[in-house]
């Protein structure tokens, strides 16, 4: 009358489960985002973000060279300008914020870690869209595109191992593929943002920005409710060129970075958005859960759903802890 199954055997101490654990982190499949303001003295905390800052060029060098010897897989690089405009036209300036930390971060590391770069202009442009606006005010997907195959090359000549993407611009992929190719980038590597929703979870990197958005998003980023579509965006991508895919955000899309990893035969990202680290801040400064089990918990049921790549702003932290 006894159970002859006892699955509780491979569970009964830290060296037994430590041997069947299925899967696993490693600081290698980490990224860190990173926001790079102009202007700034010294780093400014964000508020909506405890732990995580506004850096000046200064002090995101010894980040820089902290992620690489902590063996992260790399940086994702946001400029924070002082001044914007319509176009977004401190995103192609090789003198811009995010230019200028783009090649200080490949100053620092070299090869040793990926320097990875935003691909978007909402962080340049004076109403906050990822896009230029037509005269309707509507964002104008082709006449970004001419602006994001620009910004790619402007990217890779200031040292980008790799390009991101991320405005869900129809056709992104292609013009910044073709134009990298053109300028004679080969290698360069484009991570293209192949699910990116229309989420609540963006909030505290708002204020990490500086957003100056009008209106939403909702007319480019997907729909939350739909997700068959997340995997058509992402087959959309890997026929255009796209080297890595990702969805964005992460803990409330697992189920779509499985239907992506599916059908997906290249490396597939996820990001663990602001909104996700905050909320988990947020309960843990108020003793409600164990901070450091809640992020491992987060971190891992992202890898668990398929992802390859994480990016998470607890990235240098998991990293140390791994090191033990």
């Amino acid at each position: 009358m006894f159970p002859a199954d006892r699955p509780r055997r491979l569970r009964s101490t830290p060296a037994m489960r430590a041997l069947v654990r299925e899967t696993r982190v490693d600081a290698s499949q980490l990224v860190l985002p990173m926001f790079v303001a102009e202007g700034l003295d010294a780093p400014r905390p964000i508020a909506s973000m405890p732990g995580v800052v506004q850096h000046t060029r200064d002090s995101a060098k010894a980040a820089y060279a902290e992620a690489a010897e902590l063996g992260l897989g790399g940086v994702m690089l946001f400029g924070v300008p002082e001044h914007k405009d319509a176009v977004g036209s401190g995103a192609v300036d090789p003198a811009g914020i995010l230019n200028l930390a783009i090649a200080d971060a490949r100053a620092e590391v070299g090869d040793a870690t990926l320097v990875m770069a935003d691909l978007c202009l909402d962080e340049f442009t004076d109403h906050g869209h990822c896009g230029v606006l037509d005269a309707r005010g509507r964002v104008d997907n082709d006449a970004t595109l001419e602006i994001y195959a620009h910004m790619g090359v402007v990217q890779a000549e200031a040292g980008a191992h790799v390009v991101g993407p991320s405005g869900m611009m129809d056709g992104q992929v292609a013009a910044i593929r073709e134009a990298l190719d053109a300028a004679g980038h080969l290698d360069t590597v484009i991570l293209a943002y192949a699910a990116k929703y229309a989420s609540a979870f963006y909030g505290p990197f708002r204020e990490a920005v500086d957003s100056s958005l009008q209106g939403d998003r909702r007319t480019y980023q997907q729909d939350p409710a739909n997700a068959r579509e997340a995997v058509r965006e992402a087959l959309l991508d890997l026929a255009e060129g796209a080297d890595i895919v990702m969805v964005k955000p992460a803990l409330s899309y697992l189920d779509l970075i499985a239907d992506v990893r599916r059908e997906a035969d290249v490396p597939v990202a996820a990001y663990n958005v602001s909104g996700e680290y905050s909320m988990v801040e947020a309960a843990a400064a108020q003793g409600w859960i164990d901070r450091e089990r809640a992020i491992d918990e987060s971190v891992l049921s992202i890898r668990r759903a398929g992802a390859d790549i994480v990016l998470t702003y607890w990235a240098a932290e998991i990293a140390r802890r791994l090191r033990g």
